[in-house]
């Protein structure tokens, strides 16, 4: 039991006497479960009610810096900002580093100037590669936290990891698909945005390990470039499409799920299941036209929420052991539309 608010706070906010505070504070005999429960819940509130002393007015600065397509980073810059007002008393503001693609070298340029600057906390969507990781441990040392988003880094220990549980979205995808084939062979095709991401290469493998064991006459045939973007996507697609005549599913992780659709189109081509990843307007407009068959969602505003409390924990503005759980993936069709996707 917490000793840190006077007893006279406590018996009032309780509505009890000091002397039966006392017996609850000291753990004497003498007080009923249900009033032992009213102090407890008492000093439980007081301690959030200081907590929220302790956060007004306070200011946080963090850098959002991600390399993912436009219709992704959307989503993600509307979520971050219902959690930031979610995290009032304290003010949360951010600067935006965001871009599609973007050189490595100028990626660490832009951490290592965030570095300098000072900032309370980066959350970042970037390639797992070596020389980021390096950047990432260069904040770390100069005491700026770094919340990875989506995907995560290896190679280097960042503050906390955010967003979906990849292996178990890359599993419930191969389960998905198992069901519509039936007992029929059917060979997928797998697309990713690129190598460079750890989150989008755990599905894939997720996928095809799971997959395998429930179907081992199914191929998949992975697709890791076109980086989510639309115009190398369909013609990455039409390609593996023109070689590979027995493709007639897919599992797409990387996004530009319209380019994919388009180069099934244009090769007169079947497609069925196609399951994707986010709801994006793309995936949106695909799931009502029927031409997705499942998204794997997760919630992003649960997910940055988490972010900014992570944040806050850092600067010990925030008490309690952080939540460290990956988000789990929910299966979103056309008839179970969320009202506020994201």
């Amino acid at each position: 039991m917490p000793h840190e608010f006077a007893m006279k706070e406590v018996a009032l906010q309780a509505g009890v006497s000091l002397a039966t505070v006392d017996r609850v504070l000291h753990q004497r005999p003498g007080v009923r479960a249900a009033t032992r429960r009213r102090v407890e819940q008492a000093c439980a509130e007081l301690a959030r009610q200081q907590q929220q002393l302790g956060l007004s007015g306070r200011r946080f600065m963090i850098d959002l810096v991600m390399e993912a397509p436009q219709r992704f980073t959307r989503i993600v810059r509307d979520a971050l900002g219902v959690a930031m007002l979610r995290a009032r008393p304290a003010l949360f503001r951010t600067r935006d580093h965001l871009a599609e693609t973007i050189a490595v070298e100028q990626l660490v340029a832009i951490l290592d100037a965030i570095g300098r600057r000072g900032s309370h906390g980066v959350l970042l969507k970037a390639p797992d590669l070596p020389p980021v990781a390096a950047a990432v441990g260069r904040l770390l040392a100069r005491g700026v936290p770094v919340v990875t988003l989506v995907t995560d880094l290896q190679g280097v220990q960042r503050h906390a990891y955010v967003g979906l549980d990849n292996r178990r979205a890359g599993e419930t995808a191969a389960y998905l698909m198992a069901q519509w084939f039936g007992r029929e062979a059917v060979d997928v095709l797998a697309s990713s945005s690129g190598q460079r991401f750890q989150g989008e290469d755990e599905r894939i493998q997720a996928f095809v390990q799971a997959l395998a064991a429930s179907h081992p006459a199914c191929k998949v045939h992975v697709l890791d470039v076109g980086q989510g973007l639309h115009a190398p996507t369909a013609v990455a697609v039409e390609r593996l499409l023109a070689r590979h005549s027995a493709v007639a599913a897919v599992y797409s992780v990387g996004g530009a799920n319209a380019a994919i659709v388009a180069a099934f189109d244009r090769l007169q081509r079947h497609c069925h299941p196609f399951i994707g990843h986010d709801l994006d307007d793309d995936n949106l407009a695909l799931l009502r036209a029927g031409r997705l068959s499942a998204v794997l969602h997760h919630d992003l505003h649960h997910d940055l929420q988490l972010a900014c409390q992570h944040f806050l924990r850092a600067h010990g503005a925030l008490a309690g052991a952080p939540d460290q759980q990956r988000s789990n993936v929910e299966v979103i069709t056309p008839f179970n539309l969320p009202e506020r996707p994201g």
